[in-house]
């Protein structure tokens, strides 16, 4: 079996008001999965990869709905922690009246995962990892959180594994200088950084040329590769010797979020099956896709990437 992908994370129960209804004034409320490790294990596994997800999860019904939804994708749960303290967090999100405008309230204090210690992690996962994928969340949850993220790169650096990172700033969870402090002792040991130009700003202080400023990160963090993400308008890349850059695909936004985690994994797939080119391709291909439906966790198939892609989604199949 190949080497799989790895990565560590929370996964949550999210409870949207049925239709386009705001939290206070819905009676009906539609149930998902979702956390931002989850749904790039999910939309890798569902391209073909080997991918596991670690993490830990309270032993009780709404912890083994999460887990399963997850494996539903085709992830590899097996190194999953259940413990019989903690809860599953919760996070709300409400739609706006503007597709990109949503409201996300989280309650997810006293979760399982917040409370993991580096020692109960299966590290040999790390250690016979292919590419092990981390986002700035997970660090932002606890103390054991963040000694469980550097314990991943030191673990991933030390067998030759490759380490994948997206900044994935949360100010519901960490100020910026907070964040900004963490993630630049964290990323210089990273190998693809992948960062919204909206990060960039928050963070490293950017302007608004993203090509600038994935030099600027690159040269201050010596990643392999640097994306930065340009939302409506598609993504580039920067790898040392040039930058490259992809439109997005056109599609209806039904629902945005998780579409940046399908990004990564598009652009991971892509890059450890081709280059940095395919990783944008299949990026920009799988947040599309990912946006055009309800929920979190992706619902693409396979085939729909490559219609996609290819320009040969037809208008009404029949």
């Amino acid at each position: 079996m190949e080497r799989p992908v790895v990565t560590l994370g929370e996964a949550m129960l999210r409870l949207s008001p049925s239709g386009r209804s705001s939290l206070e004034q819905s009676d009906l409320w539609e149930v998902y999965v979702g956390g931002a490790e989850a749904n790039f294990a999910a939309a890798l596994a569902r391209l073909g990869m080997h991918v596991q997800w670690v993490s830990k999860v309270v032993r009780n019904p709404l912890g083994r709905k999460v887990v399963g939804k997850i494996r539903e994708h085709g992830v590899d749960v097996s190194k999953v922690i259940w413990t019989e303290e903690g809860r599953v967090g919760v996070f709300f999100a409400e739609p706006g009246p503007l597709p990109e405008s949503w409201t996300i309230l989280y309650d997810r204090k006293g979760s399982a995962m917040s409370l993991i210690d580096p020692e109960e992690v299966d590290w040999g996962c790390v250690r016979n990892a292919r590419l092990v994928h981390l986002t700035g969340i997970t660090p932002a949850l606890s103390e054991g959180c963040l000694r469980v993220v550097e314990r991943a790169i030191s673990e991933a650096k030390e067998s030759g594994a490759l380490v994948s990172f997206d900044t994935n700033y949360r100010a519901k969870l960490w100020s910026a200088s907070d964040a900004s402090a963490t993630l630049s002792r964290l990323l210089p040991g990273v190998d693809v950084l992948i960062a919204s130009l909206r990060d960039v700003q928050a963070l490293f202080g950017g302007g608004e040329d993203g090509a600038r400023e994935a030099q600027q990160l690159h040269a201050r963090f010596r990643a392999k590769v640097v994306v930065v993400t340009l939302g409506e308008r598609g993504a580039l890349a920067y790898d040392g010797d040039r930058v490259y850059q992809r439109d997005a695909y056109p599609t209806q936004v039904v629902d945005r979020i998780g579409r940046g985690d399908a990004f990564d994994a598009g652009f991971v797939y892509g890059y450890l099956t081709g280059d940095v080119e395919k990783g944008l391709l299949y990026g920009n291909a799988l947040a599309a896709l990912a946006q055009a439906r309800p929920g979190d966790l992706p619902w693409f198939t396979e085939e729909e990437v490559q219609a996609l892609i290819h320009g040969t989604i037809p208008g009404i199949s029949r």
